[in-house]
C-alpha cells in the first residue's frame, strides 16, 4: 500500500511542537517561543529557514478524538511551514506516554529493570499512535522527501513508513540511552522495535557506546550484518570511564539494506548563552542571587528533573556527608538544588519528588544555623535566564545522574563559564562525560567516589579550574547544536 504524497520535502516527526500554544487577553490563539532560546526545539525549528515546503508533526489533547481531522496551521516564524497536530485523547495520551512510554520503556532505557512494568501497558495503543504519526508523514512528504523522527516514543513510525512509502529517506535520532542487549531484550516488543529502526537510513544517537549496543542487539536479535568497526571521531574520549567506546559500528544491513549509524551527541548554543551573561537583566539576577543566596560563600548548583535518573537523592547524600566531616565549611558553602517536577498524575515520579523533599528538608534541619541554610531547593521551572544567571555565580555545577542520555545542563554551564573559572562535577554515566574531558568525573554508585570528587571539586586552584573550562568550552563551541543537525542531515546525503 501506498499513501499519495503530499508537498512537502522535509518532514520532523516530534512530540513536542515548534512553539507554545497560548491564549491572549482576546481569545484568540498565538504562539509563543519555547521558554529556553537554547536547545533542540530551536534548531530544528530553524531547519525550516532553509525548506520552502517543510511540515512538523506532533500531537494535541482533545476531549473527544472521534471525527476530529488532523490539524493543520501554517506557520510563519522562522519562516513557512506546516504544523500538523494529531488529535488524541488524554487517555491516549496517557496510555501512550506517560503508561507505556515512561512506566514500561523509560526504565528499560535507562538500566533499571526493576522499575520495568508491563503489566499497565497497552502496546495497541502505542502501535495505533505511531500508525497515525506514520500516516501524517506520508500523506505531507513529497516523493523524495527526508523525513526526520525522533525518541523512543516512535520507535514503530519508520517500519510503518517505509511499508507505505518506500522512496522517503528516513531518519531516526535516539534522544535517551540505548542499554546493553541484556537488558533491551527484556522488552517484549524488542523484534518489532529493532526491524522498525532497521527501516530508517540513517540512526543516530548521542555518543559511540549507545551505537554500539543497538548494533549489538540488531545483530543478536535479527542477525544483521555489521560494518567493520572503525575509531570514534576525535570529539569522544576512547578510554578511560563508564561510557568510553574505543571503536563503533558504522552500518549495518539487513533485508539487502543498508542503515549507516552516526553517534552524534546533541550540543548546546554557546553564542547564546555567553550572550545572554552579559544582558543587563540576567547580569541584575546575578546580583540578587549573590546578595540572596551566595553572600561571600562557596555557591553548588546543581540542576535536573525529578527522576529516579537523575541521582538528586544521591547527591544530596553527598553534601550531608560532607558537612558530617568539614564542620569547617558550615555557613561557607551552599547547594542549589534545582529540580523540576514531572507531569502530574505519575506515581513513580511522586514518591521521587518526596523523598527528595524530605531528605533536603532533614539535612537543613540537622545543619541550619540562623544565618545560613545549606540547601536551597526548587521544584518550579527556572526561566531561562535566570538559570544562566545560577551558571554565572555557580563555583561548582554537581550533576550526578545514574544514567542520562547526554545532560545539557553541563554543557550549558561551561558555556557561561566561558574565560572564567569554575568546576564541573560530572557522573560517568551521562553521555556528556565522554565529550566534556576537563570534568571532574564521578561515580554516583560510589559513596567514596562521590565524596572525592565533591572534596576535589572545593578545593581545585583557580588556574586548574580556568584550565579545564577552558579545555570544555573548546568541546562545546566546536560541535554545537546546529553541528549535530548538520551532521545529521548530511548522514543522510552521504548515504551510499
Amino acid at each position: 500500500m501506498t499513501i499519495s504524497g503530499g508537498n512537502s520535502d522535509f518532514i520532523i516527526l516530534y512530540h513536542r511542537t515548534p512553539f507554545d500554544e497560548a491564549i491572549d487577553e482576546q481569545g484568540n490563539r498565538t504562539w509563543r517561543d519555547q521558554k529556553s532560546p537554547n536547545g533542540i526545539i530551536p534548531t530544528l525549528r530553524n531547519l525550516f529557514r532553509s525548506q520552502e515546503n517543510g511540515t512538523w508533526i506532533a500531537w494535541r489533547q482533545v476531549d473527544d478524538a472521534n471525527g476530529e481531522e488532523d490539524e493543520r496551521i501554517a506557520m510563519d516564524n522562522p519562516s513557512t511551514f506546516t504544523l500538523r497536530r494529531i488529535p488524541l485523547e488524554e487517555s491516549q495520551v496517557s496510555s501512550f506516554y506517560h503508561v507505556t512510554s515512561k512506566e514500561s520503556v523509560w526504565p528499560i532505557l535507562h538500566t533499571f529493570p526493576t522499575y520495568f512494568d508491563v503489566n499497565n501497558a497497552n502496546w495497541a495503543i502505542f502501535e495505533e499512535v505511531n500508525s497515525r504519526f506514520a500516516d501524517a508523514a506520508c500523506s505531507e512528504a513529497a516523493m523524495g522527501a527526508t523525513v526526520w523522527i525522533h525518541d523512543y516514543n516512535l520507535w514503530l513510525v519508520s517500519g510503518f513508513i517505509r511499508e507505505k512509502r518506500p522512496d522517503l529517506k528516513i531518519a531516526f535520532f535516539h534522544h535517551t540511552p540505548f542499554p546493553g542487549n541484556d537488558v533491551f531484550a527484556i522488552l517484549p516488543w524488542r523484534k518489532q522495535i529493532i526491524e522498525s529502526l532497521l527501516a530508517c537510513d540513517v540512526v543516530g544517537f548521542h555518543i559511540p557506546r549507545y551505537t554500539e549496543n543497538f548494533a549489538r542487539a540488531a545483530s543478536c536479535l535479527l542477525g544483521v550484518k555489521k560494518g567493520p568497526k572503525t575509531e570514534v571521531a576525535p570529539k569522544f574520549l576512547k578510554f578511560g570511564s563508564a561510557l568510553t567506546e574505543p571503536t563503533e559500528t558504522p552500518w549495518l544491513e539487513y533485508n539487502k539494506r543498508k542503515v549507516k549509524l552516526v553517534s552524534s551527541p546533541v550540543g548546546t548554543s554557546p553564542d547564546v548563552i555567553q550572550t545572554l551573561t552579559m544582558r543587563d537583566d540576567v547580569t541584575e539576577l546575578t546580583r540578587q542571587i549573590d546578595a540572596d543566596t551566595k553572600k561571600g560563600r562557596k555557591l553548588i548548583l546543581s540542576a535536573s528533573r525529578v527522576d529516579y535518573t537523575k541521582g538528586n537523592e544521591e547527591l544530596l547524600l553527598a553534601f550531608e556527608r560532607l558537612l558530617e566531616r568539614r564542620q569547617d565549611l558550615h555557613g561557607k558553602v551552599v547547594l542549589m538544588l534545582a529540580c523540576v517536577a514531572a507531569s502530574s498524575g505519575m506515581k513513580i515520579y511522586e514518591e521521587t519528588q518526596r523523598l527528595i523533599e524530605e531528605t533536603a528538608g532533614r539535612i537543613n534541619g540537622r545543619f541550619s544555623s540562623i544565618d545560613w541554610v545549606p540547601i536551597r531547593f526548587s521544584t518550579n521551572r527556572i526561566p531561562y535566564e535566570e538559570m544562566v544567571a545560577w551558571f554565572s555565580m555557580s563555583d561548582i555545577c554537581w550533576i550526578t545522574p545514574l544514567r542520562d542520555g547526554l545532560n545539557l545542563v553541563a554543557k550549558e554551564y561551561v558555556a557561561a563559564r566561558k574565560g572564567r573559572d569554575g568546576v564541573l562535577v560530572l557522573s560517568e554515566f551521562t553521555g556528556a562525560s565522554v565529550v566534556l574531558d576537563g570534568a571532574i568525573l564521578t561515580n554516583p554508585y560510589s559513596h567514596k567516589q562521590m565524596d572525592q570528587a565533591i572534596e576535589s571539586a572545593l578545593e581545585l586552584p583557580q588556574n586548574e579550574q580556568i584550565e579545564r573550562i577552558n579545555k570544555m568550552v573548546s568541546a562545546v563551541e566546536e560541535f554545537t547544536v546546529d553541528d549535530w543537525a548538520k551532521e545529521q542531515m548530511q548522514s543522510l546525503e552521504t548515504m551510499n
